[in-house]
This record gives C-alpha cells, structure tokens and sequence, in this order.
C-alpha cells in the first residue's frame, strides 16, 4: 500500500513559528534602541514633513526590520520600541502568519503614529494587541515629494511602511499582533 502524504499546513505554522520565534531572534535594548534610531533618521529623511509631524504625535512605534518570508504559508516577525516624546517607553514584538498564494521574501519598516492619546494608552495597557481588530489602523498611501504634515487623517492610528527590499508583493497591517517584551 502506497501513502499518499499531503501538505500540512499547521505543521508548516508551527515551524514558521519555531523560525520566528523571540528566543531565536530576540535583541537587546540598546540593538533594539540603535536600530529603532536609525529607522527614524530614515523615516524623516524620506518622507516630507516626517520631523514635524512625529512631533505632532502621541506616540510611535517602530519596528524597524521586520522579515517576511513564505512560500503559500508566510509569516513575520519584527521587534521595536514604543517611543513618547521621542524617549523608549516599552518594546514590541511584531508577528503574523498567513496561508494563501504568496512566495517570495521581504524585509522592511514599520513605524505606528498614534494621534489620539485614547488609542495610545489603549495599545499600551493591551496584554497583546491585534490591528484590525483591537484597534482601526489606516495604512498611509503618502507618495514621494508629498508633505505628510499636509495630509489629514481620520483613523486615530496611521502606519507607515517604508525602507522596504525584497520580492514579495503587498504588505498589509491587519491581523499583525504585537507583544510587549523585556529584552
């Protein structure tokens, strides 16, 4: 008798998840610090008006290099620091997976503007918090040579997705999950 073996899915979630797990990729605070400093240095540098308008927000979080990787199963995973008025206040982790038609890899960056102080504290004192579902984010559509100081937004949480390299299409926001970690 000949076995026929067929795709397992969950057995491919649970290898992305030992892949991307924190202990297998976890940094320090100051990696973490040096590299959440640099991805603002770029942010500001590559989108007009950045400077102003992170001064004109409640708080941000940035998860400067988050990986990508899958074939028809993908998954994530990023770390990065909260920061208000400019200073690391907590740091996150940055994970999701998904099953679908997609190959390829892709790394990029994530920076998270809180507008109101409601969804600031909210993401805070979440015990892990899912975009899309604990809490409205709009992905900003800001094209080159744009002012984003000039854009007007009605979401009370805006990301921006930038710095990316890679050959994987679309990234999306929904169903990220993020965890407050020690590092």
């Amino acid at each position: 008798m000949i076995h026929n073996k067929t795709f397992n899915p969950m057995a491919v979630l649970l290898l992305l998840s030992i892949v991307f797990s924190q202990q297998a990729l976890a940094k320090s605070a100051s990696e973490i610090d040096a590299e959440v400093d640099a991805s603002i240095k770029k942010f500001k540098t590559e989108i007009k008006g950045g400077e102003k308008f992170l001064s004109q927000v409640k708080g941000y979080l940035v998860i400067p290099a988050v990986i990508k990787g899958g074939f028809v199963v993908a998954g994530e995973y990023g770390e990065g620091a909260m920061r208000i008025n400019g200073v690391t206040k907590n740091y996150y982790t940055m994970t999701s997976a998904s099953i679908g038609l997609q190959a390829g890899a892709k790394k990029y960056a994530i920076l998270i503007a809180f507008i109101s102080e409601v969804s600031l504290q909210n993401f805070i004192k979440s015990n892990g918090w899912e975009a899309g579902v604990d809490g409205s984010i709009a992905v900003s559509d800001w094209g080159k040579g744009k002012n984003i100081t000039s854009m007007s937004y009605e979401k009370p949480i805006i990301a921006f997705v930038y710095d990316a390299k890679g050959l994987m299409a679309s990234i999306s926001v929904e169903g990220k999950k993020f965890q407050k970690i020690v590092p």
